[in-house]
């Protein structure tokens, strides 16, 4: 649901808390706290995501594993605003075969960013990989054109962020944010852009594109963060590889998707210009 309708449920008397009426959105739930919302009887509910017959580029397939090199443009799973066409529902697809497998993502990626991911095909695989991320064995390396030359050419951000209070879509730094790491290292630069690796230490919503806006480096291309390009239609950035133990095996697995064929070319004009 939309965090307006939500809203409008609880001003419309729709929503207890401990078997009382809650009053405004803002109201505080303690912990264990028994919310209860009668739906009007209006509502549309949403249906479980469908299988559908959808193209996916496949890097990795096993009996617990399955990774895409997703596109950009392709939303990961369904929401109130993509109710179909998503990455789940091409995967529900492919496993339609399979009725007694749940998939479960591992790793989310934006809408307009392309490249790795992950998806677990079981409750088991995808607790080990949680517990394994946790301890700093699962590692993920994007690929970013930026604006600019990141100095130094080699370092660490470690801005906290937050969700912005004016707007839950965008991330901002502030001192009060959830810690937050982003390695990176300039692999080249030339005509006004660098392309720019980064490891994620951490993995918050919006980290890479934020953290490098805010260093002066935004994405090229990204129109939150910075500002549109006429190079390319979306955000220049690309998960290009995950490294992680096998979840069931315990064996290296080393999963990389090719640069995007928007961020290729922008990459190829750019280095001509050196």
């Amino acid at each position: 649901m939309s965090r307006t309708r939500a809203q409008a449920w609880i001003t419309d008397g729709l929503v207890s808390v401990d078997g009382l009426r809650a009053v405004r959105p803002s109201v505080k739930v303690r912990l264990g706290a028994a919310v209860v919302v009668t739906l009007p009887a209006a509502t549309p509910l949403r249906e479980a995501p469908r299988a559908e017959e959808l193209p996916l580029e496949i890097i990795y397939e096993d009996d617990d594993l399955l990774a895409v090199n997703k596109p950009a443009g392709m939303v990961v799973h369904p929401s109130f605003r993509n109710v179909s066409g998503t990455v789940l529902n091409g995967v529900l697809w492919r496993l339609r075969n399979k009725p007694g497998v749940r998939p479960g993502l591992v790793s989310r990626l934006d809408k307009d960013t392309s490249g790795v991911l992950l998806i677990a095909l079981s409750s088991g695989a995808h607790a080990r990989i949680q517990r394994d991320a946790k301890a700093g064995r699962v590692t993920k390396e994007y690929v970013a054109i930026v604006r600019g030359t990141p100095r130094p050419p080699r370092g660490t951000i470690t801005l906290p962020l937050k969700h912005d209070p004016a707007d839950r879509r965008r991330i901002v730094v502030a001192d009060d944010g959830a810690p937050s790491e982003t390695r990176y290292r300039v692999v080249w630069r030339g005509d006004g852009y660098s392309l720019v690796e980064c490891e994620l230490v951490t993995g918050r919503t919006h980290q890479i594109r934020v953290h490098l806006a805010a260093s002066g480096w935004p994405i090229a291309g990204d129109r939150v963060y910075g500002a549109t390009d006429s190079s390319i239609a979306r955000q220049a950035l690309h998960a290009w590889r995950m490294t992680l133990p096998h979840p069931v095996s315990r064996e290296p697995l080393r999963l990389e998707a090719p640069l995007s064929r928007d961020m290729q070319a922008l990459a190829e004009r750019c280095q001509s210009a050196l």
